[in-house]
């Protein structure tokens, strides 16, 4: 099992800057081959924002390229998302989640046949124009 504490989101204003972290815990942590940030403004759908692999590959959403930043210290199994001027349009509930495949990522036998899609509970992020 893997469970995802958020810390970070609230009330910003536009032009602000704002970082998220994600810890992840638990037997299988180890396991976990990619880390990501999604969100969902209002009635849309989950969409990514950032997410980095194992190796230190980062992926960003074209939306965001330019004002995010995805980090994260493998070590403490700690996630970042930094976003800088943001806008209006960044209002969202953010969701943390990593993940771990099994069959293509095995970093030991614990990890062998281990498939995890976890999913942290959503932070409020709000901008203010």
């Amino acid at each position: 099992q893997v469970h995802l504490v958020k810390s970070g989101g609230g009330l910003v204003q536009s032009g602000d800057s704002l970082r998220l972290s994600c810890a992840a815990t638990g037997q299988y942590t180890r396991c976990l081959s990619v880390m990501g940030w999604y969100r969902q403004a209002p009635g849309k759908g989950r969409e990514l924002v950032a997410k980095i692999s194992h190796d230190g590959t980062s992926t960003y959403a074209d939306s965001v390229k330019g004002n995010v930043t995805i980090s994260g210290d493998n070590a403490k199994k700690m996630l970042h998302l930094q976003i800088d001027s943001l806008k209006p349009d960044d209002t969202a509930v953010y969701y943390c989640n990593a993940g771990a495949n099994g069959t293509y990522y095995i970093v030991s036998e614990l990890c062998r046949n281990v498939d995890i899609d976890a999913w942290g509970q959503g932070t409020q992020v709000t901008v203010s124009s």
